[in-house]
This record gives structure tokens, sequence and C-alpha cells, in this order.
């Protein structure tokens, strides 16, 4: 009896271009190397990776707003981030 073919061979999964949103409501030690953007990102970063294999990529534009409230919507990195959603740019 046969089952028919297959090629065995397991399907690539699709793409996932991540965008990384990092956010903190004051500009007070965004001077620092390394400072809360940056461990937001690198945390981001890293869960994406942990995803490699489900086809998540980090994106590599930053969209950091530093010293904005999130009390509204009106942050310049926010309101780039959703433009390239809206582009296609980010899934």
């Amino acid at each position: 009896m046969s089952r028919g073919t297959q090629s065995g061979a397991a399907e690539a999964p699709r793409r996932v271009r991540c965008a990384i949103y990092t956010r903190k409501s004051t500009s007070e030690g965004l001077e620092s190397d390394f400072n809360t953007l940056d461990a937001q990102r690198e945390a981001a970063e890293f869960y994406i990776r942990a995803m490699r294999g489900e086809g998540w990529e980090a994106l590599p534009e930053r969209y950091d707003d530093g010293g904005f409230t999130g009390a509204n919507i009106e942050r310049p990195a926010l309101q780039r981030l959703l433009a390239d959603i809206d582009a296609g740019k980010v899934d």
C-alpha cells in the first residue's frame, strides 16, 4: 500500500519582520553608553532570536522614544513605526 509521495523536507517558516519599539518617559540616564532603551532593545532582540526557528527576524531600524510620555501617541518613533507598518515594512 502506498502512502503517496512525501519529500520529507520541512517547509521553511514564513519570514516575520519584527520591529522593536522602546520608550522611556524621561530623558534622565539616556546619555549613558548603555541605557534603558538599549536594555529594552536587547531583551526584545533576545526573544526574537529565540523565535528564529519560526522565521522571526529583528529589523535594524531603531524606534526609540527617549523622554516621551506614554500618555499620548504623539511620539516621533512611534509615528515612524506606525507609518512603516502601514507601508508593509513590518509584519
